[in-house]
């Protein structure tokens, strides 16, 4: 059988554990995966391009277990009142092929993403950040303020979106957080200038420039998550030349994210070196870094991983026939044949008299 999570049984298993929670066992999860990185069968994702958006398949595997996720991004569904991005994925054995588990995804999309933004942001932000500019409010902002107050310790997010209402959304359902001090900014530039972390989370599929030289300051860490797709940019070119990059997977990197403006020698680092301890993440208190995430099918690896075994754990989600029964692999028609073989018969044999 095949373990089933939908959007209503997945929320209800979120809720129950409590998103600062989900979130701090998510980075474990995602460190302890991205350790073993020689581990993992990895290509970039296969993506699908249209006038209005993409919708991508990204695979990954190990040796136990192959992942998948289909997502799309579609920024003009926000206009059809329709989702932007959407995900369901599977988790497979990689033994006997069979899939253990079919989940909704776009909720723990955004979960892995800001989880992935805080791991990363533990290595490349300056030890005594407490201020976050968070441009681009929508459905993506929640997770990252949650995840970066209540695991960095950031106490100051300054918002900034060119939707007023998307961030009287989010300073809505921030309230829970009293701690957290929320500043509307009236502007980029006003959200970012003084800010320790600027996490960038737009969804325009075109070139643009949220993020222009004149506003970088001495030791920022920049955690550009909005750029995901060719031809989608948030930072100028001339700011990702300023900073140390920091990518998950190179040739993916390459094609959607921000360096896709930059000749194709531009260094930049993989993260899993930072993390191993090969290389240095943030090398001094003035450098600017640049965490240019597109996300990676390793990360929903892990995600699925964690959300089948929360799952199981907390009794979440339904056993469904995905897979036909083996008492006789050989006889997959029969299958069919025992609701009624007459009946296949005889419309076969009605269509056949049809047509002559």
């Amino acid at each position: 059988m095949t373990r089933f999570l939908d959007v209503p049984s997945t929320s209800k298993l979120i809720a129950q554990i409590g998103v600062p929670r989900c979130l701090s066992e998510l980075v474990d999860e995602l460190e302890n995966d991205y350790r073993r990185w020689a581990d993992f069968d990895k290509s970039p994702r296969v993506a699908c391009h249209s006038r209005d958006g993409v919708i991508e398949l990204m695979p990954v595997a190990d040796s136990k277990l192959f992942a998948f996720k289909y997502v799309n991004g579609h920024p003009v569904n926000a206009q059809r009142g329709l989702h932007t991005v959407m995900a369901f994925g599977a988790l497979g054995d990689v033994d006997t092929g069979y899939p253990v588990l079919l989940a909704e995804l776009t909720l723990t999309t955004a979960l892995r993403t800001a989880a992935t933004s805080v791991m990363v942001a533990k290595r490349l932000a300056r030890r005594n950040a407490r201020k976050m500019a968070l441009i681009g409010n929508g459905a993506q902002s929640e997770f990252q303020a949650i995840g970066f107050h209540t695991l960095l310790g950031i106490d100051e997010i300054r918002v900034f979106d060119i939707d007023t209402h998307a961030t009287d959304k989010l300073v809505r359902n921030l309230a829970a957080f009293p701690r957290l001090k929320l500043v509307r900014a009236r502007s980029t530039a006003e959200a970012v200038r003084g800010a320790d972390i600027v996490t960038t989370v737009t969804a325009d599929k075109a070139y643009a420039t949220i993020i222009t030289p004149e506003m970088i300051e001495p030791g920022m860490h920049l955690n550009a998550v909005g750029g995901d797709c060719p031809g989608k940019t948030e930072l100028h070119e001339a700011v990702v030349r300023m900073g140390r990059v920091i990518v998950e997977y190179e040739p993916q990197s390459r094609i959607e994210g921000e360096i896709q403006q930059l000749p194709a020698d531009f260094p930049v680092v993989e993260f899993w070196r930072v993390l191993q301890g090969e290389v240095a993440g943030r090398e001094n208190a003035t450098q600017i870094t640049i965490f240019d995430s597109v996300g990676f099918a390793l990360e929903d690896y892990s995600a699925l991983r964690y959300l089948h075994a929360c799952a199981l754990q907390h009794g979440a989600g339904d056993d469904i026939s995905l897979v036909p029964p083996a008492a006789d692999p050989k006889n997959l028609f029969a299958l069919i044949a025992e609701h009624g073989p007459a009946s296949c018969v005889e419309s076969v044999t009605d269509a056949f008299e049809q047509v002559v």
